[in-house]
């Protein structure tokens, strides 16, 4: 290939994506089937991380049981603004849209009594074994990150400015990009001007449709070239996307609900992504947690009207039966209200799961009241028995392999 150092240097500047743009749409972004073309239908794995603990007592209520009452004197929920899900049990009142999802017997799979033997209270390193799926002392690779390995694919973390990637995603072959927005996709130009910027996309596009040079592969500029354009293309159909895609449903003015936006629009372009990792942050509510309303009720809203947008959405694109949101926390809360009118780091707590495949209803029973541990409620589920669900059944995953041994699977899907 003839081409001038001047050239070069101009063309080479030019190739600055955002950091964060996905190796992997230069390989498969134009390989992808449509939607509703034969390979579309991959399930597809969305993880949700309420960070800080949530309160789970507050969230699954057992409305019926006195000793509930007793022990939440002044943030428990009264029986009447209850949601009720069955069984005696309801949910927060902010969580409606669930819970309308729940009562139409479609769509939501409510795991209760969920955690793991010998739980710490720390963040840190209770964060970690629920990302490791492992209580060994040192992690160092993600449940995710270990999936990706066994089964590449395409995935992303779906971030907030510059938070950075979970421990869960540490092992995949290849860095999950963090993301914020379709833009951070697009090609950067360095130039100031429209005629500038039009030039040099003419340089690239030249660039690429240029012979490649005779012998081995060692010009950078055919490395360039050969490296860079289909990601090139590729972002500039992730632009369109962005500027194409109509929500069937709308949804709610929040951080998180965008990043589910997002997600919804990667699904729906059909680039081949099959894991998406997302975090609501603010759980850690040791003083004045609120009850019907207040700091977690606005969390617990986020969450349930955010959720509930997207799988609507992607419902209506015919995406619901391909669809599975997943809901985990590093901890519980504490059974009993602090003196701060909030609650203390805990341990069981419940698991949600959103699709158009799971079990409808509740799974397994709520923790006693009567039979703390040292004042937290206790688990019946290990949490590794609802990731060896999702890895065999639904990302055909061998979940041995990347739990390091066999978790009995809970039925969390409705195989039949």
């Amino acid at each position: 290939m003839s081409t001038s150092r001047r050239e070069f240097l101009q063309a080479s500047t030019l190739l600055g994506f955002g950091a964060t743009v996905p190796a992997f749409l230069g390989r498969t972004a134009f390989a992808a089937a449509p939607a509703g073309k034969s390979g579309a239908k991959d399930t597809v794995l969305v993880v949700v991380q309420l960070t800080g603990g949530n309160d789970g007592l507050n969230t699954v209520i057992p409305y019926k049981d006195a000793d509930y009452y007793k022990l939440r004197p002044t943030i428990a929920i009264p029986k009447d603004q209850v949601k009720g899900i069955g069984k005696d049990m309801g949910l927060h009142p902010a969580m409606d849209a669930t819970a309308r999802l729940l009562n139409d017997r479609s769509a939501v799979c409510v795991v209760q009594g969920v955690g793991y033997p010998n739980p710490s209270q720390s963040h840190f390193r209770s964060m970690d074994v629920w990302h490791g799926a492992s209580t060994a002392e040192t992690l160092t690779e993600g449940w995710v990150g270990k999936a990706l390995k066994a089964k590449p694919t395409a995935a992303f973390h779906l971030a907030t400015g510059n938070e950075s990637a979970p421990l869960a995603l540490a092992g995949a072959p290849v860095r999950v990009p963090s993301v914020t927005s379709l833009e951070d996709f697009q090609l950067k130009m360095a130039a100031a001007s429209g005629a500038d910027k039009d030039a040099q996309k003419g340089v690239i596009t030249n660039v690429a449709k240029a012979p490649a040079s005779p012998g081995p592969p060692n010009n950078l500029l055919d490395f360039v070239a050969r490296t860079q354009m289909n990601t090139y293309a590729s972002s500039d159909k992730l632009a369109a996307v962005g500027k194409n895609y109509q929500p069937k449903v709308p949804y709610p003015a929040t951080a998180f609900a965008d990043r589910l936006k997002l997600a919804a629009q990667l699904i729906d372009a059909g680039i081949g992504a099959r894991i998406f990792y997302v975090s609501l942050d603010n759980f850690d509510t040791h003083a004045g947690q609120g009850g019907v309303t207040g700091a977690h009720a606005n969390l617990l809203q986020q969450l349930s009207d955010g959720i509930s947008a997207f799988y609507r959405d992607l419902a209506e694109r015919g995406h619901k039966d391909r669809l599975c949101v997943m809901t985990f926390s590093e901890f519980g809360r504490r059974a009993g209200e602090n003196g701060s009118k909030g609650t203390d780091h805990g341990s069981g707590a419940p698991m949600f799961l959103v699709g158009g495949k799971v079990k409808a209803g509740l799974v397994g029973d709520h923790p006693s009241l009567t039979k703390l541990e040292a004042g937290n409620l206790g688990h019946a589920i290990d949490f590794r028995r609802v990731y060896a669900a999702v890895l065999d059944h639904w990302l055909g995953v061998d979940s041995q392999t990347v739990l390091g041994g066999r978790f009995d699977p809970t039925e969390v899907f409705d195989v039949g």
